[in-house]
């Protein structure tokens, strides 16, 4: 049976050192100095980690490629900091400005190396990974991904992964094999932009994918295209490794970082989204900076990646709430894996592109990638060290999970036991105090996916069934007499205090009963936000629940490949376990 008894540990990088001395050796700064610390990697026991000699100095270990280093890259030496050190050149590199944004990313794409993360980081990012795969695998099963795998294959655009010659970054791969894999189904394998962008689509299928701080959801544009990418670089080395589960953790954290670090530079992203939804903007630079980083292309190429994918962002929060807005998890996972092989073969965009009102500026009305700069440059660890993300427990958009904790707030104080129903004949009138939202503020959702961003059909059903669950939200359970008898005697209001912030907000249901009393229910911290993270027995559990298709035995072996992402386990012997029966 596979265990769900897991400690933190299980999931974390174990290495020996203290986080306040990777801390010390960890130094993202400028371009000159972009990790001076970066020359530092030492394996052991299945992990890289930092080691310090009794000099102060840091040794390096690192993999060798026998690909030639071409002139556009020669910044890159053996000497730098790479996981496949290069023949030296004496050549000059391209001249980058002296300081950017588009130029210190890129070189954080590029250059990123396990011993760069913290052991927090690490064990963050492998929950991460973990939820996604499962999310994945239960949304490739809703009709949504199966319109859209109909849709792509009718056009044509399904294919196997073509033989190529050549490019593959610096890493001696080529392109080729037989696609691939579609998540959850029986055996279908795909081109690799193809398969980014399905499993894109099928991990936002029914938006219980994670959410971070600013909000975006940072995985699904990511994962996949990583994967896809993974599953088809092929290595002419005799007896290499190729694309290792270690490679595959090393850029994911790369995709997510660069998501989080442009989500920094405007104000305005720290708020719940009005205008441009997050994934289709900051997911495919973050999809283009991991593809890279996976490659293992050089930063002028991880500049020229970025710069390409900021011409495919972008999507409007009107298709929030509609069947549409899969696709931009989707589309950003594509668009970003193109981009990276565009760079590769010498497609170029603007040097700048992360630094320009008319760049990536296009998208924020107060973009300052000055103050992205100041604030940022120095730190030395990674965002997610930090900023921990959200682990959904419900299929919804996340102000959903205050709204069905403070419901459940007020169905426990009128019934001990969630299966007993409620006399719903002594409801008088329900208030939801919520903050200012016009897209989740749906009184009389017309669809699941509209249901699955209304404040109202969310309370209403937790206070009914007391539990939400994926079958709350089919049109069955939404259009139930009884459902919409309490939808239509529900009210909101959104007091000034109630910030549309995912770190700020709060939600408190309100049951007016004809006997003249009032039961409150409030919700400040709803549990898996990442003030309150789910424990990783319930992260493991959520995944077993969501990858019921999968054989019994390939989610256990899932479960622990994950927890390990070694250096020494090809990707593929991940990707592998994802058919369904």
């Amino acid at each position: 049976m596979l265990s769900a008894n897991l400690s933190s540990r299980a999931f974390s990088g174990c290495g020996s050192m203290s986080a306040s001395t990777i801390r010390q050796l960890n130094t993202f700064t400028q371009r000159q100095a972009l990790c001076p610390s970066l020359n530092n990697t030492a394996t052991h026991d299945g992990f890289s980690e930092q080691k310090i000699v009794q000099s102060g100095e840091v040794s390096q270990r690192s993999y060798s490629s026998s690909t030639a280093t071409t002139s556009e890259d020669l910044s890159l030496t053996s000497t730098d900091n790479k996981r496949f050190s290069h023949t030296a050149a004496q050549a000059l590199p391209k001249s980058l400005p002296a300081m950017s944004v588009t130029s210190w990313i890129s070189d954080v794409a590029s250059r990123t190396m396990r011993q760069h993360l913290s052991d927090i980081t690490v064990h963050r990012s492998k929950r991460m990974l973990l939820d996604t795969l499962g999310v994945g695998v239960l949304g490739a099963d809703t009709e949504i991904s199966r319109q859209f795998t109909r849709a792509t294959f009718m056009l044509g655009q399904g294919g196997g992964a073509k033989q190529s010659e050549g490019g593959a970054g610096k890493r001696g791969c080529r392109v080729g094999g037989t696609g691939a894999v579609l998540w959850g189904s029986r055996s279908t394998r795909a081109s690799p932009v193809t398969a980014a962008y399905l499993n894109g689509v099928s991990v936002h299928s029914m938006d219980m994918d994670d959410t971070w701080h600013p909000a975006t959801h940072p995985s699904g544009p990511t994962l996949p295209a990583v994967l896809a990418l993974a599953e088809t670089l092929q290595h002419d080395s005799a007896g290499s490794v190729g694309v290792s589960l270690e490679d595959v953790l090393v850029a994911y954290n790369v995709g997510i970082q660069v998501q989080g670090l442009l989500l920094r530079s405007a104000k305005s992203a720290c708020n719940i989204p009005s205008r441009f939804h997050p994934p289709a903007v900051v997911g495919v630079m973050g999809s283009a900076a991991a593809c890279a980083n996976l490659m293992g292309l050089g930063p002028a190429k991880c500049r020229a990646a970025l710069g390409i994918a900021a011409s495919n962002a972008g999507a409007p929060m009107a298709n929030a709430g509609t069947t549409t807005k899969p696709l931009h998890a989707g589309k950003a996972a594509r668009a970003g894996l193109e981009a990276a092989f565009l760079a590769d073969q010498g497609i170029e965009g603007n040097p700048n592109i992360l630094d320009m009102p008319s760049g990536f500026g296009a998208f924020y009305e107060d973009f300052d990638p000055e103050a992205l700069l100041a604030e940022n440059a120095s730190n030395s660890e990674f965002l997610l060290h930090h900023q921990d993300i959200a682990l959904k427990r419900f299929p919804a958009h996340l102000g959903m999970h205050w709204t069905i904790d403070a419901a459940m707030s007020v169905r426990a104080n009128l019934a001990e036991d969630a299966s007993v129903p409620l006399d719903l004949t002594n409801i008088n009138k329900i208030l939801i105090r919520a903050p200012p939202s016009k897209y989740i503020n749906r009184p009389l959702p017309a669809s699941e996916h509209e249901a699955r961003h209304s404040f109202q059909f969310n309370a209403c059903t937790a206070l009914l069934d007391g539990q939400v669950i994926p079958a709350s939200y089919h049109d069955s359970a939404r259009t139930r007499p009884e459902l919409l008898n309490l939808l239509s005697k529900t009210e909101i209001e959104t007091p000034e205090d109630n910030h549309a912030s995912f770190n700020e907000m709060y939600v408190e249901v309100c049951l007016f009963l004809k006997d003249g009393s009032e039961v409150k229910g409030r919700c400040d911290t709803p549990y898996g936000h990442w003030r309150n993270p789910l424990s990783d027995a319930d992260v493991v559990r959520k995944f077993e629940r969501n990858t019921a298709v999968l054989p019994h035995q390939s989610r256990q072996e899932i479960v622990r490949l994950v927890q390990d992402m070694s250096p020494k386990v090809k990707a593929t012997e991940l990707t592998q376990l994802l058919h369904a029966y």
